[in-house]
């Protein structure tokens, strides 16, 4: 995870919650493409275009919060979403970005100085963000988030190193 992740960013406020994100209705779908279709929609279409030209989400406070609907997090990644950024997630959309394997990153001091259109670039394993010509430290994640995060996703992660592990008990 050397590399850095980012681009364009759209922001957000506080207390954006999961059925502004992905409404409701669209949860009979699991496919992130499909989702993304969605994605904000209750904002109307002018938010959503440019939803699907950025790359970097930015959200104030308690950003995800509401239900524990993972289409939340996926549907961003459907929509070409890299990097979620906000001054503090909602603990389960957290851990659904992380294991739908999403960059989620808590940073407040970066989510503040987030201008509404600009960049916003992120290297992980250092803990920088950089946005606005200043640059933001944030805690690197730990060694089994990035491990997930690697792999593309918890269930990527459990085929790669903990199924195979598995021994089948044969009767």
């Amino acid at each position: 995870m050397t590399e850095k992740i980012g681009g364009r960013l759209i922001k957000f406020g506080d207390n954006v919650n999961t059925d502004v994100i992905i409404p409701g209705r669209y949860l009979v779908s699991i496919d992130p493409q499909e989702l993304g279709k969605h994605a904000f929609e209750p904002l109307g279409p002018e938010v959503q275009k440019r939803l699907w030209s950025s790359q970097v989400v930015v959200g104030g406070k308690n950003f995800g919060c509401g239900s524990a609907r993972e289409q939340a997090a996926s549907c961003l990644i459907g929509c070409g979403i890299k990097a979620v950024v906000a001054k503090s997630f909602s603990r389960v959309f957290f851990r659904n970005c992380i294991n739908t394997g999403l960059p989620a990153v808590e940073c407040p001091d970066a989510a503040a100085a987030a201008p509404e259109e600009g960049e916003m670039w992120m290297d992980l394993e250092r803990g920088m963000i950089e946005v606005g010509g200043k640059s933001f430290r944030f805690a690197p994640y730990p060694e089994s988030l990035k491990q997930i995060l690697e792999a593309g996703g918890l269930i990527p992660y459990l085929a790669k190193y903990v199924l195979p592990q598995q021994q089948v008990v044969k009767r």
